[in-house]
């Protein structure tokens, strides 16, 4: 197994289709095909370990992950929106690498001697401009295809492990070869350093629909160019979707007649917000995926049809699934366990466990976390009912997800903490429409010290991200922790949300 084996498969059978697009520049597959061949001698010819690319979405990412499988190295997609300390301990972490980059970011990085630079426009001419060798990529199934860096919830960001095992295997058992047609067009909008964003260029090469990227979303642009491409399928994040239908806001749709499917992940979708979305394009059918970095991505689905029939009825139970995940696909099975990671019955509460051929599980320097029959702990917490569709419930370890990003509460609490009027320090997610969940705290101050809310917000602002900005901030006079010490961040959680009693 090999995911260039999907490439070669569709330039064989769809060479000449348009495979990938943005702005004005286009591949097809016999052209991504050979791209990517040429790029492969050029990493080989560097003698790295890794090839990486730190982009927006651009005609680099699917021509740097099929050369880095043809090489025969790791693929490791890069956020760009990192710090320059973060960028540095990451791309220290993957010595020695050939790095594909924008024009403006290699002066700040030929600092790393083991690091071989090249700008994308570089990168690209080079591939398209000469003749890809034999095919001559391993086939072993252990060989890792992709490290994804994912947040986790405390310390260094983790490298997730993906085998070429586990990325085939999720795209034989949920996508049909050459299943799309001439005209069909998937926009894509999610960053390249997603596990979304690297399925969406798997799953769509292997079906042959050609690939839309937009490198920076906006609601305006998402709807100009889902028009001026013909569009007809689609993937969002919660906060994305949200943002569309804000701007489509007063309109009785929107007018985008050839958008036939739309799929959204990443975090808990408003309920006004899908059932607006799904007025608003009458003519799509929406899909709920839900899936981890560790899983190869998605795990379960909730279809068009679970879509339509829980808006439809009239009975609560029913109703309820247009906010669940769905059910599990096609060779993944799901469970519900206690703390004590015992199975617990149906509509119970716990931590949701996965087992699968393409569930990985695994970290570099980790190892797997797979248990002795397969089952990998998603951290994440929720219930199944009675058909089977599957519930999420937060996060089992408190990870605040918003717009589709992790945050670890306990970053941002140290921040505060920093501060020198700050005593204590809780921080949550509580319900937010446009993010999913939105970032909230809870602070004590020192005995004759004071602070403002817009002080500590900026505070966090200076040494993290805006997004990690707390949007609500309230001081208390003690934080509720139980006889062991331990902090009940649920009561925090339920205060801040405006849901204690």
């Amino acid at each position: 197994m090999n995911i260039m084996m999907l490439l070669e498969m569709a330039a064989q059978g769809m060479g000449d289709r348009v495979a990938f697009v943005n702005g004005d520049q286009r591949l097809t597959y016999q052209d991504l095909y050979n791209a990517a061949g040429c790029a492969a001698e050029e990493i080989k010819a560097s003698g790295c370990d890794h090839a990486a690319v730190l982009d927006v979405s651009s005609l680099a990412v699917p021509v740097g992950l099929f050369a880095a499988s043809w090489a025969g190295v790791p693929y490791v997609p890069l956020n760009y929106r990192l710090t320059g300390a973060e960028l540095d301990a990451l791309l220290e972490r993957i010595y020695p690498a050939y790095l594909v980059t924008e024009a403006d970011r290699v002066g700040k990085l030929t600092h790393h001697s083991e690091v071989k630079l090249s700008t994308r426009e570089d990168f690209l001419a080079k591939a398209r401009a000469g003749t890809p060798g034999d095919p001559s990529w391993s086939m072993d199934a252990e060989d890792i295809a992709i490290l994804l860096f994912t947040s986790g919830t405390t310390g260094a960001p983790k490298a997730a492990v993906l085998r070429h095992k586990h990325l085939v295997s999720y795209i034989l058992t949920t996508v049909e070869f050459a299943g799309a047609g001439p005209d069909d067009a998937a926009l894509v909008c999610v960053p390249p350093y997603h596990i979304a964003g690297m399925a969406a260029i798997l799953s769509s090469v292997y079906s042959g629909r050609r690939v839309v990227q937009l490198p920076n979303f906006t609601a305006e642009e998402w709807i100009r160019v889902a028009r001026a491409e013909k569009v007809t399928n689609a993937f969002v994040v919660p906060t994305m979707l949200s943002r569309i239908v804000e701007i489509l806001e007063g309109e009785e749709s929107a007018g985008l007649p050839s958008l036939k499917s739309i799929s959204y992940g990443g975090g808990k979708m408003p309920q006004k917000v899908i059932e607006r979305a799904m007025k608003l394009f009458p003519e799509a059918d929406f899909a709920n995926a839900y899936g981890l970095t560790e899983t190869s991505s998605t795990i379960a689905l909730l279809g068009p049809d679970d879509h339509r029939d829980a808006v439809a009825s009239e009975d609560p139970a029913v109703r309820r699934r247009i906010v669940s995940v769905g059910r599990p696909v096609p060779g993944i099975e799901v469970e519900i366990r206690d703390d004590e990671g015992k199975p617990l019955p149906g509509g119970a509460r716990g931590e949701i466990y996965v087992r699968g051929e393409q569930v990985s599980g695994e970290y570099v320097g980790r190892g797997s976390l797979l248990d002795n029959e397969g089952w990998f702990p998603t951290r994440d917490a929720g219930s199944v009912d009675e058909e089977g569709f599957l519930f999420l419930e937060g996060r089992a370890d408190d990870v605040i997800v918003r717009g589709g990003e992790n945050m670890s509460p306990g970053e941002i609490e140290d921040v505060l903490l920093e501060h020198d009027a700050v005593a204590d320090a809780a921080v949550v997610g509580i319900p937010d429409e446009q993010w999913g969940e939105g970032v909230a705290a809870a602070v004590v101050l020192r005995q004759g010290k004071q602070a403002s809310v817009e002080e500590l917000q900026a505070w966090v602002k200076e040494a993290l991200r805006s997004s990690r900005v707390p949007q609500v901030l309230e001081f208390r006079d003690e934080l509720p922790y139980n006889e062991t010490g331990k902090l009940l961040r649920r009561v925090v959680k339920a205060e801040l949300s405006g849901d204690a009693s």
